[in-house]
Protein backbone atom coordinates (compact mmCIF):
# COMPACT_ATOMS: atom_id res chain seq x y z
CA UNK A 1 0.00 0.00 0.00
CA UNK A 2 1.39 3.36 -1.02
CA UNK A 3 1.91 6.23 1.45
CA UNK A 4 0.30 9.29 1.18
CA UNK A 5 0.87 12.70 1.89
CA UNK A 6 -1.76 14.52 0.72
CA UNK A 7 -2.76 18.00 2.08
CA UNK A 8 -5.50 17.47 5.09
CA UNK A 9 -8.44 19.21 3.16
CA UNK A 10 -11.46 18.44 5.23
CA UNK A 11 -11.54 17.50 9.19
CA UNK A 12 -14.10 16.46 11.78
CA UNK A 13 -13.94 17.71 15.31
CA UNK A 14 -16.42 15.66 17.79
CA UNK A 15 -14.99 15.71 21.29
CA UNK A 16 -16.27 15.27 24.77
CA UNK A 17 -13.24 16.66 26.58
CA UNK A 18 -12.59 20.32 24.57
CA UNK A 19 -9.67 21.09 26.27
CA UNK A 20 -7.35 23.21 23.99
CA UNK A 21 -9.81 22.67 20.96
CA UNK A 22 -11.28 26.12 19.96
CA UNK A 23 -7.42 26.62 19.65
CA UNK A 24 -6.56 23.87 17.32
CA UNK A 25 -9.33 24.17 15.11
CA UNK A 26 -8.43 28.05 14.83
CA UNK A 27 -5.09 26.69 13.29
CA UNK A 28 -6.63 24.46 11.07
CA UNK A 29 -8.89 26.75 10.08
CA UNK A 30 -6.36 28.84 9.35
CA UNK A 31 -4.46 26.85 6.97
CA UNK A 32 -7.84 26.66 4.76
CA UNK A 33 -8.79 22.79 6.59
CA UNK A 34 -12.75 22.66 6.16
CA UNK A 35 -13.78 21.82 9.81
CA UNK A 36 -17.34 19.66 10.13
CA UNK A 37 -18.75 19.39 13.41
CA UNK A 38 -21.28 17.75 15.90
CA UNK A 39 -23.50 19.00 18.51
CA UNK A 40 -21.40 20.64 21.38
CA UNK A 41 -18.48 21.03 19.48
CA UNK A 42 -20.30 22.84 16.68
CA UNK A 43 -21.32 25.52 19.25
CA UNK A 44 -17.93 26.01 20.99
CA UNK A 45 -16.27 26.57 18.05
CA UNK A 46 -18.62 29.04 16.61
CA UNK A 47 -18.73 30.76 20.27
CA UNK A 48 -15.20 30.99 19.35
CA UNK A 49 -16.17 32.41 15.75
CA UNK A 50 -14.58 29.81 14.22
CA UNK A 51 -16.64 28.73 10.83
CA UNK A 52 -17.64 25.36 11.07
CA UNK A 53 -20.12 23.02 8.82
CA UNK A 54 -22.88 20.76 10.65
CA UNK A 55 -22.54 17.00 10.37
CA UNK A 56 -26.20 17.54 9.31
CA UNK A 57 -24.97 19.99 6.18
CA UNK A 58 -22.49 16.79 4.95
CA UNK A 59 -25.03 13.57 5.41
CA UNK A 60 -28.17 15.44 4.40
CA UNK A 61 -29.95 13.68 8.05
CA UNK A 62 -30.05 15.47 10.90
CA UNK A 63 -28.80 14.16 14.31
CA UNK A 64 -31.46 12.13 15.92
CA UNK A 65 -32.29 10.04 18.85
CA UNK A 66 -30.96 12.50 21.27
CA UNK A 67 -27.71 12.23 19.77
CA UNK A 68 -27.27 8.43 19.78
CA UNK A 69 -27.34 8.86 15.74
CA UNK A 70 -25.20 11.56 13.78
CA UNK A 71 -21.80 10.19 12.83
CA UNK A 72 -23.14 7.08 11.81
CA UNK A 73 -23.78 7.45 7.81
CA UNK A 74 -22.27 6.53 4.60
CA UNK A 75 -20.99 10.18 3.93
CA UNK A 76 -19.06 10.26 7.18
CA UNK A 77 -17.80 6.37 6.94
CA UNK A 78 -16.94 6.46 2.84
CA UNK A 79 -15.14 9.96 3.40
CA UNK A 80 -13.20 8.34 5.75
CA UNK A 81 -12.47 4.81 4.30
CA UNK A 82 -12.01 5.16 1.09
CA UNK A 83 -8.57 3.92 -0.13
CA UNK A 84 -7.39 7.61 -2.62
CA UNK A 85 -4.89 5.35 -4.37
CA UNK A 86 -7.90 3.11 -5.25
CA UNK A 87 -9.60 3.85 -8.72
CA UNK A 88 -12.66 1.83 -7.91
CA UNK A 89 -13.10 3.81 -4.46
CA UNK A 90 -12.56 6.99 -5.72
CA UNK A 91 -15.50 6.30 -8.29
CA UNK A 92 -17.71 4.82 -6.05
CA UNK A 93 -17.25 7.93 -3.32
CA UNK A 94 -17.84 10.34 -6.44
CA UNK A 95 -20.77 8.52 -8.08
CA UNK A 96 -22.72 9.16 -4.39
CA UNK A 97 -21.01 12.61 -3.65
CA UNK A 98 -19.33 11.74 -0.80
CA UNK A 99 -16.34 14.11 -0.33
CA UNK A 100 -13.01 12.60 1.69
CA UNK A 101 -12.54 13.24 5.37
CA UNK A 102 -8.91 13.58 5.91
CA UNK A 103 -8.85 14.34 9.53
CA UNK A 104 -10.76 12.86 12.11
CA UNK A 105 -10.42 14.54 15.52
CA UNK A 106 -12.59 12.73 18.23
CA UNK A 107 -12.56 11.61 22.14
CA UNK A 108 -15.08 9.62 23.50
CA UNK A 109 -18.15 9.88 26.21
CA UNK A 110 -16.41 9.67 29.82
CA UNK A 111 -17.75 6.71 30.76
CA UNK A 112 -14.64 5.90 32.82
CA UNK A 113 -15.38 8.83 34.50
CA UNK A 114 -18.95 8.05 34.87
CA UNK A 115 -18.39 4.47 35.98
CA UNK A 116 -16.14 5.69 38.66
CA UNK A 117 -19.12 7.97 40.43
CA UNK A 118 -20.39 6.68 43.71
CA UNK A 119 -24.24 5.29 43.30
CA UNK A 120 -23.88 5.70 39.55
CA UNK A 121 -27.49 4.71 37.41
CA UNK A 122 -27.44 1.94 35.09
CA UNK A 123 -28.97 4.05 32.39
CA UNK A 124 -26.25 6.83 32.86
CA UNK A 125 -23.75 4.33 32.74
CA UNK A 126 -25.74 3.04 28.68
CA UNK A 127 -25.57 6.38 28.07
CA UNK A 128 -22.04 7.18 28.64
CA UNK A 129 -21.28 4.47 25.89
CA UNK A 130 -20.21 6.15 22.80
CA UNK A 131 -21.00 4.21 19.61
CA UNK A 132 -20.42 7.14 16.78
CA UNK A 133 -17.00 8.05 18.32
CA UNK A 134 -15.23 5.17 18.50
CA UNK A 135 -17.14 4.35 15.01
CA UNK A 136 -15.11 7.24 13.17
CA UNK A 137 -11.73 6.38 15.17
CA UNK A 138 -11.66 2.92 14.10
CA UNK A 139 -12.13 4.02 10.40
CA UNK A 140 -9.63 6.56 10.45
CA UNK A 141 -7.24 4.45 12.11
CA UNK A 142 -7.37 1.36 9.90
CA UNK A 143 -7.35 3.95 6.63
CA UNK A 144 -4.16 5.81 8.79
CA UNK A 145 -2.43 6.03 5.03
CA UNK A 146 -4.66 8.67 4.20
CA UNK A 147 -6.40 10.24 7.38
CA UNK A 148 -5.01 11.39 10.58
CA UNK A 149 -6.58 10.52 13.39
CA UNK A 150 -6.46 12.64 16.46
CA UNK A 151 -7.47 11.11 19.99
CA UNK A 152 -5.83 13.22 22.56
CA UNK A 153 -5.32 16.87 22.83
CA UNK A 154 -2.26 16.53 24.20
CA UNK A 155 -1.38 15.93 20.54
CA UNK A 156 -3.15 19.38 19.35
CA UNK A 157 0.21 21.41 19.00
CA UNK A 158 2.35 18.78 17.67
CA UNK A 159 0.08 18.35 14.62
CA UNK A 160 -0.54 22.00 14.08
CA UNK A 161 3.28 22.82 14.07
CA UNK A 162 3.99 19.55 11.87
CA UNK A 163 0.71 20.72 9.28
CA UNK A 164 1.82 24.45 9.49
CA UNK A 165 5.67 24.01 8.49
CA UNK A 166 4.69 21.16 5.72
CA UNK A 167 2.39 23.00 4.05
CA UNK A 168 -0.74 21.34 5.56
CA UNK A 169 0.55 17.39 5.28
CA UNK A 170 1.20 15.12 7.51
CA UNK A 171 4.04 12.42 7.67
CA UNK A 172 3.28 8.96 7.33
CA UNK A 173 4.97 8.30 10.47
CA UNK A 174 3.28 10.76 12.58
CA UNK A 175 -0.04 9.16 11.24
CA UNK A 176 0.60 5.33 12.06
CA UNK A 177 1.75 6.93 15.43
CA UNK A 178 -1.20 8.71 16.29
CA UNK A 179 -3.17 5.28 14.68
CA UNK A 180 -1.95 3.35 17.19
CA UNK A 181 -3.02 5.26 19.86
CA UNK A 182 -6.37 5.49 18.44
CA UNK A 183 -6.17 1.65 18.55
CA UNK A 184 -5.24 1.42 21.89
CA UNK A 185 -8.01 4.20 22.94
CA UNK A 186 -10.70 2.11 21.63
CA UNK A 187 -9.14 -1.14 23.20
CA UNK A 188 -9.01 0.59 26.46
CA UNK A 189 -12.72 2.08 26.34
CA UNK A 190 -13.83 -1.22 25.38
CA UNK A 191 -12.64 -2.73 28.03
CA UNK A 192 -13.61 -0.41 30.91
CA UNK A 193 -16.91 -0.77 29.42
CA UNK A 194 -16.91 -5.05 29.88
CA UNK A 195 -15.64 -5.06 32.60
CA UNK A 196 -17.82 -2.40 34.78
CA UNK A 197 -20.60 -3.54 32.97
CA UNK A 198 -19.78 -7.39 35.17
CA UNK A 199 -20.55 -5.58 37.72
CA UNK A 200 -24.24 -5.21 37.06
CA UNK A 201 -26.35 -7.90 38.35
CA UNK A 202 -29.08 -9.44 36.36
CA UNK A 203 -31.87 -9.37 39.17
CA UNK A 204 -34.13 -7.72 36.91
CA UNK A 205 -33.75 -4.19 38.08
CA UNK A 206 -29.99 -3.58 36.15
CA UNK A 207 -28.14 -2.10 39.15
CA UNK A 208 -24.53 -1.89 39.45
CA UNK A 209 -23.47 -3.36 42.15
CA UNK A 210 -20.36 -2.13 44.86
CA UNK A 211 -18.08 -4.66 44.36
CA UNK A 212 -18.12 -8.27 42.03
CA UNK A 213 -19.00 -11.34 44.05
CA UNK A 214 -16.52 -13.33 42.21
CA UNK A 215 -13.69 -12.35 40.43
CA UNK A 216 -14.66 -12.34 36.21
CA UNK A 217 -13.22 -14.85 34.12
CA UNK A 218 -11.29 -12.43 32.24
CA UNK A 219 -9.59 -9.85 34.02
CA UNK A 220 -9.10 -7.10 31.49
CA UNK A 221 -6.62 -3.86 32.48
CA UNK A 222 -6.13 -1.18 30.30
CA UNK A 223 -3.77 1.97 31.66
CA UNK A 224 -2.37 4.90 29.71
CA UNK A 225 0.96 5.99 30.39
CA UNK A 226 1.00 9.27 32.51
CA UNK A 227 4.74 9.23 33.49
CA UNK A 228 8.41 8.30 32.41
CA UNK A 229 10.27 7.83 35.55
CA UNK A 230 14.23 8.47 36.16
CA UNK A 231 14.14 4.54 37.34
CA UNK A 232 12.50 2.24 39.34
CA UNK A 233 13.08 0.91 42.79
CA UNK A 234 17.29 0.85 42.29
CA UNK A 235 18.84 3.07 39.48
CA UNK A 236 19.36 -0.12 37.23
CA UNK A 237 15.71 -0.87 36.74
CA UNK A 238 13.49 0.99 34.64
CA UNK A 239 10.00 2.41 35.70
CA UNK A 240 6.87 4.34 34.16
CA UNK A 241 3.35 5.30 36.10
CA UNK A 242 -0.28 4.55 34.12
CA UNK A 243 -2.65 5.47 34.97
CA UNK A 244 -7.16 4.41 34.44
CA UNK A 245 -7.74 8.01 33.55
CA UNK A 246 -10.49 7.86 35.95
CA UNK A 247 -9.38 11.44 37.52
CA UNK A 248 -9.37 9.85 41.23
CA UNK A 249 -6.32 8.52 43.55
CA UNK A 250 -3.09 8.33 43.24
CA UNK A 251 -1.84 7.99 39.63
CA UNK A 252 -4.60 10.60 38.76
CA UNK A 253 -3.13 13.05 41.47
CA UNK A 254 -1.99 16.74 40.63
CA UNK A 255 1.71 17.67 41.04
CA UNK A 256 0.99 21.22 42.93
CA UNK A 257 5.10 21.51 43.14
CA UNK A 258 8.43 19.81 43.21
CA UNK A 259 11.03 17.88 41.00
CA UNK A 260 9.37 14.80 39.73
CA UNK A 261 8.23 11.70 41.69
CA UNK A 262 10.14 8.59 42.04
CA UNK A 263 9.06 5.38 41.77
CA UNK A 264 9.62 4.91 45.77
CA UNK A 265 7.89 7.71 46.61
CA UNK A 266 4.86 7.13 44.25
CA UNK A 267 4.89 4.13 46.57
CA UNK A 268 5.22 5.68 49.86
CA UNK A 269 2.89 8.18 48.78
CA UNK A 270 0.02 5.73 48.44
CA UNK A 271 0.66 3.86 51.46
CA UNK A 272 0.14 7.35 53.52
CA UNK A 273 -2.61 8.35 51.50
CA UNK A 274 -4.05 4.80 52.03
CA UNK A 275 -3.04 5.28 55.78
CA UNK A 276 -4.99 8.79 56.61
CA UNK A 277 -8.13 7.30 55.09
CA UNK A 278 -8.97 5.32 57.57
CA UNK A 279 -9.60 8.16 59.96
CA UNK A 280 -12.62 10.80 60.25
CA UNK A 281 -10.71 13.48 62.39
CA UNK A 282 -7.46 15.25 61.08
CA UNK A 283 -4.68 12.57 60.61
CA UNK A 284 -1.41 12.90 59.69
CA UNK A 285 0.66 9.22 58.43
CA UNK A 286 4.41 9.97 58.27
CA UNK A 287 5.54 6.74 56.22
CA UNK A 288 9.53 5.67 55.41
CA UNK A 289 9.77 2.46 53.14
CA UNK A 290 5.94 2.19 53.07
CA UNK A 291 5.86 2.00 56.89
CA UNK A 292 4.51 4.68 59.44
CA UNK A 293 6.78 5.69 61.23
CA UNK A 294 3.91 8.22 62.95
CA UNK A 295 0.82 8.27 63.31
CA UNK A 296 -1.42 10.69 64.91
CA UNK A 297 -4.91 12.20 65.23
CA UNK A 298 -5.63 15.74 66.50
CA UNK A 299 -8.05 18.93 66.99
CA UNK A 300 -6.07 20.51 63.60
CA UNK A 301 -3.61 19.33 61.23
CA UNK A 302 -1.00 21.32 62.86
CA UNK A 303 -1.25 19.29 66.18
CA UNK A 304 -1.83 15.84 64.26
CA UNK A 305 1.48 16.29 62.34
CA UNK A 306 3.23 17.30 65.63
CA UNK A 307 2.34 14.28 67.48
CA UNK A 308 3.01 12.11 64.61
CA UNK A 309 6.24 13.53 63.97
CA UNK A 310 7.06 12.89 67.76
CA UNK A 311 6.72 9.16 67.60
CA UNK A 312 10.20 8.68 65.20
CA UNK A 313 11.75 12.40 64.82
CA UNK A 314 14.78 10.87 63.21
CA UNK A 315 13.02 8.32 60.80
CA UNK A 316 10.72 10.93 60.00
CA UNK A 317 13.44 12.92 58.13
CA UNK A 318 12.97 12.65 54.34
CA UNK A 319 9.43 11.00 54.69
CA UNK A 320 6.27 10.99 52.97
CA UNK A 321 3.45 12.53 54.80
CA UNK A 322 -0.40 11.78 54.08
CA UNK A 323 -3.09 13.77 55.22
CA UNK A 324 -6.92 13.65 55.33
CA UNK A 325 -7.54 17.63 55.14
CA UNK A 326 -6.77 20.12 53.19
CA UNK A 327 -2.92 21.42 54.33
CA UNK A 328 -3.76 25.12 55.90
CA UNK A 329 -0.89 27.95 56.84
CA UNK A 330 -0.72 26.43 60.56
CA UNK A 331 0.00 23.03 59.34
CA UNK A 332 2.23 24.16 56.79
CA UNK A 333 4.36 26.38 59.19
CA UNK A 334 5.26 23.04 61.21
CA UNK A 335 6.04 21.11 58.22
CA UNK A 336 8.09 23.40 57.01
CA UNK A 337 10.06 23.18 59.60
CA UNK A 338 11.29 18.95 58.11
CA UNK A 339 13.22 17.86 55.30
CA UNK A 340 10.09 15.93 53.52
CA UNK A 341 10.50 14.19 50.07
CA UNK A 342 6.03 14.30 49.10
CA UNK A 343 3.25 15.43 50.74
CA UNK A 344 -0.13 14.18 49.53
CA UNK A 345 -3.16 15.89 50.60
CA UNK A 346 -7.15 16.49 49.32
CA UNK A 347 -5.85 20.02 48.66
CA UNK A 348 -3.46 22.88 49.80
CA UNK A 349 -4.60 26.33 50.49
CA UNK A 350 -2.91 29.45 49.19
CA UNK A 351 -1.08 30.31 52.45
CA UNK A 352 0.21 26.88 53.11
CA UNK A 353 1.47 27.01 48.90
CA UNK A 354 3.30 30.29 49.70
CA UNK A 355 4.71 28.91 52.44
CA UNK A 356 5.93 25.63 50.79
CA UNK A 357 7.05 27.60 47.44
CA UNK A 358 10.83 28.05 48.75
CA UNK A 359 11.24 24.13 49.41
CA UNK A 360 12.00 23.65 45.08
CA UNK A 361 12.33 19.87 45.11
CA UNK A 362 9.58 19.06 47.82
CA UNK A 363 6.30 17.43 46.00
CA UNK A 364 3.10 18.83 46.93
CA UNK A 365 0.65 16.45 45.33
CA UNK A 366 -3.12 17.12 45.57
CA UNK A 367 -5.30 13.35 45.56
CA UNK A 368 -9.04 13.05 45.03
CA UNK A 369 -9.91 10.08 46.89
CA UNK A 370 -11.03 6.92 44.95
CA UNK A 371 -12.35 3.41 46.08
CA UNK A 372 -10.17 0.40 45.63
CA UNK A 373 -11.75 -2.73 44.82
CA UNK A 374 -8.86 -4.68 44.06
CA UNK A 375 -4.78 -4.81 45.35
CA UNK A 376 -2.65 -6.33 42.15
CA UNK A 377 0.57 -8.35 42.68
CA UNK A 378 2.66 -9.19 39.89
CA UNK A 379 3.91 -13.24 40.00
CA UNK A 380 5.84 -14.75 36.96
CA UNK A 381 3.56 -15.49 34.57
CA UNK A 382 0.63 -14.15 35.54
CA UNK A 383 -1.00 -11.63 38.68
CA UNK A 384 -2.16 -12.14 41.93
CA UNK A 385 -5.95 -10.48 42.57
CA UNK A 386 -7.41 -10.10 46.46
CA UNK A 387 -10.07 -7.78 47.28
CA UNK A 388 -8.71 -4.48 48.66
CA UNK A 389 -8.20 -4.46 52.95
CA UNK A 390 -11.08 -2.13 53.39
CA UNK A 391 -13.01 -4.07 56.36
CA UNK A 392 -13.94 -1.26 59.29
CA UNK A 393 -14.04 -2.61 62.69
CA UNK A 394 -17.26 -3.08 63.75
CA UNK A 395 -18.00 -3.15 68.04
CA UNK A 396 -19.49 -6.45 67.54
CA UNK A 397 -16.09 -7.68 66.30
CA UNK A 398 -14.57 -7.10 69.38
CA UNK A 399 -14.27 -9.85 72.00
CA UNK A 400 -12.70 -9.07 75.54
CA UNK A 401 -10.86 -12.23 76.56
CA UNK A 402 -9.14 -11.58 79.57
CA UNK A 403 -10.35 -11.25 83.14
CA UNK A 404 -9.81 -7.13 83.29
CA UNK A 405 -11.63 -5.11 80.72
CA UNK A 406 -9.54 -2.01 78.89
CA UNK A 407 -10.81 1.10 80.73
CA UNK A 408 -12.79 3.76 77.74
CA UNK A 409 -8.94 5.32 77.63
CA UNK A 410 -7.29 1.90 76.59
CA UNK A 411 -10.20 0.87 74.32
CA UNK A 412 -10.05 4.09 72.71
CA UNK A 413 -6.21 3.90 71.92
CA UNK A 414 -6.23 -0.03 70.80
CA UNK A 415 -8.94 0.99 68.16
CA UNK A 416 -6.26 3.78 67.33
CA UNK A 417 -3.43 1.22 67.09
CA UNK A 418 -5.74 -1.63 65.11
CA UNK A 419 -6.09 0.95 62.56
CA UNK A 420 -2.58 1.99 62.03
CA UNK A 421 -0.98 -1.35 62.38
CA UNK A 422 -3.04 -2.87 59.63
CA UNK A 423 -1.01 -0.33 57.40
CA UNK A 424 2.45 -1.43 58.84
CA UNK A 425 4.01 -4.67 57.17
CA UNK A 426 4.03 -7.74 58.81
CA UNK A 427 5.30 -9.00 60.97
CA UNK A 428 3.66 -5.60 62.77
CA UNK A 429 3.68 -4.81 66.61
CA UNK A 430 2.61 -0.88 67.06
CA UNK A 431 2.93 0.80 70.98
CA UNK A 432 -0.07 4.03 70.48
CA UNK A 433 -1.68 5.95 72.64
CA UNK A 434 -5.16 7.53 72.14
CA UNK A 435 -4.55 8.80 68.82
CA UNK A 436 -0.57 8.70 68.63
CA UNK A 437 1.80 6.64 68.13
CA UNK A 438 4.61 5.69 70.36
CA UNK A 439 6.66 2.90 68.84
CA UNK A 440 6.44 1.07 65.61
CA UNK A 441 7.99 -2.74 65.19
CA UNK A 442 7.63 -3.47 61.27
CA UNK A 443 8.49 -6.34 59.10
CA UNK A 444 9.85 -8.96 61.62
CA UNK A 445 10.57 -12.61 60.65
CA UNK A 446 9.14 -13.14 64.36
CA UNK A 447 6.28 -11.50 66.50
CA UNK A 448 8.70 -11.16 69.77
CA UNK A 449 10.91 -9.22 67.61
CA UNK A 450 8.55 -6.86 66.48
CA UNK A 451 7.41 -6.40 70.00
CA UNK A 452 10.81 -5.54 70.96
CA UNK A 453 11.68 -3.53 68.06
CA UNK A 454 9.09 -1.43 68.56
CA UNK A 455 9.64 -0.65 71.85
CA UNK A 456 13.38 0.17 71.05
CA UNK A 457 12.13 2.25 68.99
CA UNK A 458 9.97 4.41 71.19
CA UNK A 459 11.20 8.19 71.95
CA UNK A 460 7.69 8.43 73.87
CA UNK A 461 7.69 6.97 77.41
CA UNK A 462 6.09 2.98 76.53
CA UNK A 463 3.98 3.02 80.36
CA UNK A 464 0.45 3.02 79.75
CA UNK A 465 0.31 2.86 76.69
CA UNK A 466 -1.42 -0.25 74.51
CA UNK A 467 -0.45 -2.45 71.48
CA UNK A 468 -1.49 -3.74 68.31
CA UNK A 469 -0.79 -7.22 66.22
CA UNK A 470 -1.26 -7.65 62.78
CA UNK A 471 -1.91 -11.24 63.75
CA UNK A 472 -2.34 -13.71 66.60
CA UNK A 473 0.31 -14.39 69.22
CA UNK A 474 1.98 -18.04 68.69
CA UNK A 475 3.59 -18.04 71.80
CA UNK A 476 2.95 -15.96 75.14
CA UNK A 477 6.58 -14.74 74.11
CA UNK A 478 4.98 -11.51 72.59
CA UNK A 479 2.44 -10.45 75.03
CA UNK A 480 5.32 -10.77 77.79
CA UNK A 481 7.51 -8.27 75.86
CA UNK A 482 4.55 -6.11 75.72
CA UNK A 483 4.10 -6.15 79.60
CA UNK A 484 7.68 -5.47 79.82
CA UNK A 485 7.92 -2.32 77.73
CA UNK A 486 5.01 -0.67 80.03
CA UNK A 487 1.87 -1.40 77.72
CA UNK A 488 -1.15 -2.36 79.92
CA UNK A 489 -3.12 -3.39 77.03
CA UNK A 490 -3.39 -5.16 73.42
CA UNK A 491 -5.26 -5.68 70.41
CA UNK A 492 -4.78 -8.81 68.31
CA UNK A 493 -6.75 -11.07 66.17
CA UNK A 494 -6.86 -13.95 67.79
CA UNK A 495 -7.48 -17.79 66.43
CA UNK A 496 -4.16 -19.25 67.56
CA UNK A 497 -4.05 -23.09 68.77
CA UNK A 498 -1.90 -21.38 71.78
CA UNK A 499 -4.55 -19.23 72.62
CA UNK A 500 -5.71 -19.96 76.09
CA UNK A 501 -1.74 -19.83 77.27
CA UNK A 502 -1.25 -16.36 75.68
CA UNK A 503 -4.26 -15.25 77.26
CA UNK A 504 -3.03 -17.03 80.65
CA UNK A 505 -0.22 -14.78 80.24
CA UNK A 506 -2.01 -11.29 79.99
CA UNK A 507 -3.92 -12.01 82.71
CA UNK A 508 -1.17 -12.63 84.76
CA UNK A 509 0.57 -9.32 83.61
CA UNK A 510 -2.76 -7.88 84.38
CA UNK A 511 -3.00 -6.84 81.10
CA UNK A 512 -6.51 -5.96 79.07
CA UNK A 513 -6.80 -7.73 75.25
CA UNK A 514 -9.26 -7.94 72.64
CA UNK A 515 -9.75 -10.35 70.06
CA UNK A 516 -10.82 -8.69 66.62
CA UNK A 517 -11.04 -11.95 64.67
CA UNK A 518 -9.93 -10.59 62.15
CA UNK A 519 -6.42 -10.38 60.81
CA UNK A 520 -4.22 -7.54 58.71
CA UNK A 521 -1.13 -9.48 57.19
CA UNK A 522 0.87 -6.60 54.83
CA UNK A 523 3.07 -8.27 52.79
Amino acid sequence: MSSTTSRIQRAILSVTDKTGLADFARKLSGLGIELISTGGTAKLLRDSRIAVKDISELTGFPEMLDGRVKTLHPKVHGGILHRREDPKHRSAVAEHGIPPIDMVVVNLYAFEKTAAKAGVAFDELIENIDIGGPSMIRSAAKNFHDVAIVTSPADYDMIAEELSKSGGTLSLDTKWRLAKKAFATTAAYDSAIASTLEQVSANGNLQVQPAAETFPPTLRLSFQKTLDLRYGENPHQRAAMYSDSSGVGVANARQLQGKELSYNNIVDLQAAWDLAQEFDEPVCAIIKHTNPCGTATGKTLAEAYKKALECDPVSAFGGVIGVNRPVNAEAAEEMHKLFLEVIAAPGFDEAAKAKFASKKNLRLVEVIPANQMWVLKNVSGGILVQDADVRPLQDSDLKVVTKRLPTTEEKRALLFAWKVCKHVKSNAIVYARDGQTVGVGAGQMSRVDAAKIGAMKAQLPLKGTVAASDAFFPFPDGVEEIARAGATAIVQPGGSQRDPEVIEAADRLGLAMLFTGVRHFRH
